[in-house]
């Protein structure tokens, strides 16, 4: 696709070339005196001038320092000649400020300038007898070069304006995949983290009286290890396949390992993928909030079908220890349920304990 700074190298030629193509024109002054041609040169100096100033502006998306003074003046050096040249030399510089009046002015107001103008140059021509054709000419020649030069400038600004949105999009699909890692890598490696922890603290506890258990705390918490390592490559190749019943399998063990009585009763339903994954990913952050956060000796995993949802509960007898401290994951996984078109809350029960509940489409 051409860049901004390509079209506006194009655009800039071709209005270039039809100012020096009217230019060019008025030397036929000099063929009726000096002192007509030399008018003629200056006046046409002005308008070019003042169009080049008006349509610099115009490419850049913004309006002279001077405007409307700089629109004024093009419209005077326009017209003024035509007091002092014989047949007057506005059918040569009308179609510029025609151009120039579609790029600054809104089209609400350069749109009719632009056709009484055209009335204007008509009825000029047509009484100084310069014959139909000639009339036609010059008349069509200030819509022409008009829409041209309006043309021109628009394709030069949607062409900087589809830039910038490439631009804005690229830096947001960059921003996305960061909030990805940063997600899935809270997410997943959070669960690895606090069982590696416990596992590391269960198996010091244990290596004076009971090196066995001690060594079997420590496989476990390289199998841990293993498992974190493997979550990072996924992470970073942004694939995240989840099992629910894995998930929980995993969450079962992990929290009898730690002291934390737990039971698993899931509905037999084959979930769609995404729902599957939402599930999957909040068993593991409620699992990673009832051992990082919480007092709890029970935690209970149950899934069960209502009306085409599938409603996931994870519950436990203790209470944050300190209110708020689970609210990041938990932010994060209420955004990963509601990208797959479910609801996630959280309540606390009369108990003292606390329930996250995750519904999701079956």
């Amino acid at each position: 696709m051409v860049s901004s700074s390509a079209a506006r190298r194009l655009a800039s030629l071709l209005i270039t070339a039809v100012s020096c193509a009217y230019t060019a024109i008025t030397l036929v002054y000099f063929l009726q005196g000096a002192f007509y041609g030399v008018t003629a040169a200056l006046s046409m100096t002005a308008v070019v001038a003042t169009h080049y100033v008006n349509m610099r502006a115009g490419l850049r998306g913004t309006r002279p320092p001077l405007f409307p003074a700089t629109l004024a003046l093009q419209a005077m050096a326009t017209y003024l000649p035509d007091f002092l040249l014989p047949g007057g030399m506005s059918a040569l510089t009308a179609p510029m400020l025609a151009g120039s009046l579609l790029v600054l002015l809104p089209l609400r107001w350069g749109g009719p300038l632009v056709g009484l103008m055209m009335l204007s140059e008509g009825t000029r021509l047509w009484w100084g007898l310069a014959g139909a054709h000639v009339t036609f000419f010059y008349v069509a020649t200030i819509a022409t070069t008009g829409a041209m030069i309006y043309a021109l400038v628009r394709f030069v600004r949607v062409t900087a304006e589809l830039e910038q949105a490439r631009a804005e999009l690229a830096e947001a699909a960059v921003l996305k995949e960061r909030l990805r890692i940063s997600r899935d890598l809270h997410d997943g490696l959070g669960r690895s983290l606090t069982a590696i922890a416990l596992k590391g603290d269960l198996a010091g506890r244990l290596i004076d009286r009971d090196p066995a258990a001690a060594r079997h705390e420590v496989g476990e918490l390289t199998q841990v290890a293993r498992e974190a390592a493997q979550d990072v490559r996924q992470v970073a190749r942004g694939y995240r396949e989840m099992s629910l019943a894995g998930e929980v399998d995993r969450a079962v063990a992990l929290l009898e390992s730690s002291g934390v009585s737990a039971q698993a009763h899931l509905a037999d339903v084959t979930l769609p993928e995404r729902s599957e994954a939402a599930l999957a990913w909040a068993v593991r952050e409620g699992v990673t909030n009832v051992l990082r956060h919480s007092r709890a000796t029970t935690c209970t995993i149950t899934t069960s079908l209502q009306g085409g949802r599938v409603r996931l509960e994870v519950a436990n007898d203790g209470a944050p220890a300190t209110p708020g401290a689970a609210n990041g994951g938990l932010t994060g996984l209420a955004e990963r349920t509601a990208q797959a078109g479910g609801s996630c809350t959280t309540t606390p029960t009369g108990e003292g304990g606390f329930l996250l509940a995750v519904e999701v489409a079956a």
